[in-house]
């Protein structure tokens, strides 16, 4: 038991013997026995354990829902994204069809171009005819029929002179002995493409 003197009586002389203040002393009493110190703490630390575990739980439902959320988006974008490349699919699929177009709009105009200008030179061209035109890409073949050599030799002449060709040489030319009744010349050119 504690004492404390709250009427301020002399203190007993001690050792010292000397006359000192006195202190007023307050008694508290029997504070308890063990057994209830124990319990006291154990439910003050159950209380503060469960405070924490209170906080923690709110934390938990917290980021659980935040994940929800996330999730939720997280499908929303990949719906998005997989509308995004189908699109992107399609968008480079037209383009590929588009270039395949425009690749064959520009490749007809050779050789419609190769045609008309042999055909123009041909006509300008007196006493021949061209019977079969291979085009081999950097060489044109041609094979025809002339009534002279000197009609072959003005097809070559002009061959030359239409800037299309860079060279135009002769394979070979004989005179055709199933015609009775006339001179006729079967010829076979080689010309090589120049650069355009």
């Amino acid at each position: 038991m504690i004492r404390i003197n709250l009427l301020g009586a002399p203190k007993p002389k001690g050792k010292h013997g000397g006359a000192g203040a006195s202190l007023p002393a307050m008694e508290v009493g029997n504070v308890g026995s063990p057994v209830l110190k124990v319990v006291v703490v154990m439910a003050i630390t159950a209380a503060i354990n469960f405070g924490y575990w209170y906080r923690l739980d709110q934390v938990k439902k917290s980021i659980a829902s935040q994940m929800a959320v996330a999730e939720q988006k997280n499908r929303e974008l990949a719906d998005v994204k997989a509308r995004y490349l189908e699109r992107q699919r399609q968008a480079e699929s037209y383009k590929r069809r588009v270039d395949v177009i425009d690749n064959l709009r520009a490749n007809q105009a050779g050789p419609v171009q190769l045609l008309n200008m042999i055909g123009d030179t041909v006509n300008g061209t007196e006493a021949v005819w061209l019977s079969n035109m291979k085009d081999l890409g950097s060489s044109v073949d041609i094979q025809g029929m002339a009534l002279s050599t000197d009609a072959v030799a003005n097809l070559i002449q002009n061959l030359q002179k239409s800037g299309y060709f860079r060279n135009v040489e002769i394979k070979e030319t004989y005179q055709d002995e199933s015609f009775k009744e006339m001179q006729a010349f079967t010829f076979t050119l080689t010309c090589e493409k120049g650069k355009s």
